[in-house]
């Protein structure tokens, strides 16, 4: 198996991802109230599929992934100090944990 911190490089903390995390948490707004599990969001190796994924987060976490969802992220063009350039693409995964699982912050 490959090492699972080389598939997993970084939590991603946007304010898209605080939002999904917070949907298990929910009870007042009675659009979201249906969903009783986070979502949390993950930059991860462009070569990884999703059972490699879920391993990894799994392995880290030490918590149960009910499912993984991925998408690449293509590059944006770019300009530094009038220089033509792009950013880097990258794999984002989006895992949702089964219910009564969280993540912590110390990890």
């Amino acid at each position: 198996m490959i090492d699972p911190y080389k598939i997993i490089r970084k939590r991603r903390v946007t304010e898209k991802a605080s939002m999904l995390e917070g949907l298990k948490d929910s009870e007042k707004n009675r659009c979201i109230r249906k969903f009783k599990k986070g979502k949390y969001i993950f930059v991860v190796d462009v070569k990884a599929n999703k059972r490699e994924i879920k391993k990894a987060v799994e392995v880290i976490y030490e918590v149960k992934v009910e499912d993984v969802n991925t998408l690449l992220v293509k590059p944006k063009k770019r300009f530094f100090r009038g220089t033509r350039g792009t950013t880097k693409k990258f794999k984002k995964a989006i895992v949702t944990l089964k219910e009564g699982n969280i993540l912590e912050e110390g990890k």
